[in-house]
């Protein structure tokens, strides 16, 4: 077999004798290499996403705008939010590969142009382009692993990914501080160019899979409608309250500009041709009540993400990178559970019990975090964070792969992009409303080390409630979340 990999028609593919067999999924190439490349990508996405947190310092001091280098961060997710739903359609149309390849080409030119930037502005608008490419780097790895490999594996292939995001998520601040203590910032960018170029050759030439859109349109209408509202959203998040007061023109209109964006988008997607997210996505109970439970995961995984790591420099003195080892016993067990629990659900094949107990134990978890007190000793502190790391180990990809099985084969692409879209949105306002809540949290105060580790608990402290929506959410989900036929021909 040559090792140029080609993707294939739908009629080739039908004609092999992988796409007839209901376990095992058309495919070619050099599946261990293929997976490789896509994780690569993966890691590059979501570490990009908080990798550069910890320079923002260097990057002001050293281009000057202070007063905008929180764009720096929120462009890059923007961009990568609102564009991660359109990747699975169009991949669907031109094959997972091309367009894999193209988004990290992209996503590569958009690092060199980062490293490269002369002024904040300048590193504003390649950021933004970077965040273009990531988009797809998440979304399509999570479609073609789960089509590279048969269904009964998938739960085991997804709980690995979970681990990568887990060990992305916390470990960037540690690597962004890192590379910035000892190289600079521009090589937090410039580090992305060999490992994008390795995941762009890997893929190229060992990924093989059934294209599977033929000549369906790609949903533009919907996707600036869907991308219009999800700004509009975000930004009354990042600025309600804090750049403007909730009753201001600024955030009212962003409020209203939501409403009707969104209002427009479910009115177009009833009518299109080839919908983003097509309507009878909901048709399945398991879908109506997954999607909003991964919104809401993800909100709680980006509040306890981004300011964990703030809590341990307040209250313990740590720097950056003392901050990003001492997470260590949440990303562990993160991982350790994810791989665990996939593989455990992959033979068994039952769901809710794992995302109840997740749900349950990710309670308990920001309950006891919520407590922290000046002088907790970090022994008590660390098994806390992992008790946290556990229930989101059980839950995070697992919540994925309950869409993904409840979707038809047609419509795994759209599913799977949805999913892990408004995971990302919800990552995205997570963030930005624990922010707002710090605000108020350390109003009146002055900003000292101790007035952050005093109020950071109470931010935590809104996990609580969101856990337990979560369990209300996950318990509503049907015994059985498998479709028919979900392996007899890939997406």
């Amino acid at each position: 077999m040559s090792p140029v990999s080609r993707e294939v028609s739908p009629a080739a593919a039908a004609a092999t004798p992988q796409a007839g067999a209901p376990e095992e999924p058309a495919r070619g190439g050099n599946v261990t290499l293929a997976t490789a490349g896509l994780v690569i990508g993966m890691l590059l996405s979501v570490l990009d996403q908080t990798v550069v947190a910890i320079a923002l310092p260097d990057m002001a001091a050293d281009l000057g705008g202070m007063d905008a280098i929180g764009w720096v961060v929120t462009s890059y997710v923007l961009a990568s939010t609102t564009t991660g739903a359109l990747y699975g359609r169009i991949s669907d149309r031109f094959g997972r590969r091309a367009v894999f390849v193209a988004a990290t080409a992209v996503f590569v030119a958009g690092s060199a142009l980062c490293g490269a930037a002369q002024s904040v502005p300048q590193l504003v608008a390649a950021r933004t382009l970077q965040g273009i490419g990531a988009g797809a780097l998440f979304v399509l790895p999570t479609i073609a692993l789960s089509e590279l490999y048969p269904q009964r594996l998938r739960s085991r292939i997804q709980g690995f990914t979970g681990g990568i995001f887990a060990l992305a998520g916390v470990g960037g601040p540690l690597a962004g501080g890192m590379i910035t203590d000892t190289a600079g910032w521009r090589w937090i960018f410039y580090i992305n160019l060999p490992l994008g170029l390795l995941s762009i050759v890997l893929v190229t030439f060992a990924l093989r899979l059934p294209r599977a859109g033929g000549g369906a349109r790609v949903d533009i209408a919907g996707s600036v409608l869907l991308a219009g509202a999800a700004v509009s959203l975000l930004l009354v998040a990042e600025w309600g309250g804090r750049a403007y007061p909730w009753t201001s023109g600024v955030t009212l209109a962003l409020m209203g500009a939501f409403a009707v964006l969104l209002a427009l988008f479910v009115w177009w997607e009833r009518r299109a041709a080839s919908p983003l997210i097509p309507p009878r996505l909901f048709a399945a109970p398991a879908l109506r009540v997954a999607l909003p439970a991964t919104a809401l995961l993800g909100a709680m995984l980006g509040g306890s993400i981004v300011y964990l790591p703030t809590y341990l420099q307040a209250a313990y003195g740590m720097s950056a990178t003392q901050a990003g080892l001492a997470l260590n016993p949440y990303v562990i067990p993160f991982i350790t559970v994810s791989a665990v629990a996939g593989a455990r659900i992959g033979a068994s094949g039952r769901f809710k019990p794992y995302l109840l107990a997740g749900s349950a134990v990710a309670v308990l978890g920001f309950a006891l975090l919520s407590r922290l007190e000046p002088g907790t000793a970090y022994a008590l502190l660390a098994v806390e964070l992992g008790v946290l790391g556990v229930g989101f180990g059980l839950l995070l990809q697992n919540l994925v792969v309950v869409a993904q099985n409840a979707a038809s084969p047609a419509d795994l692409a759209a599913t799977t992009s949805a999913a892990v879209s408004v995971r990302g949105l919800g990552m995205s306002l997570g963030v930005a409303i624990s922010g707002s809540l710090l605000t108020r949290e350390l109003q009146g105060q002055a900003q000292s080390p101790e007035a952050m580790a005093a109020a950071i608990p109470e931010v935590l402290a809104w996990g609580v409630p969101a856990a337990l929506a979560l369990v209300a959410l996950v318990a509503l989900l049907p015994p059985s979340t498998g479709s028919s036929g979900a392996e007899a021909e890939p997406a």
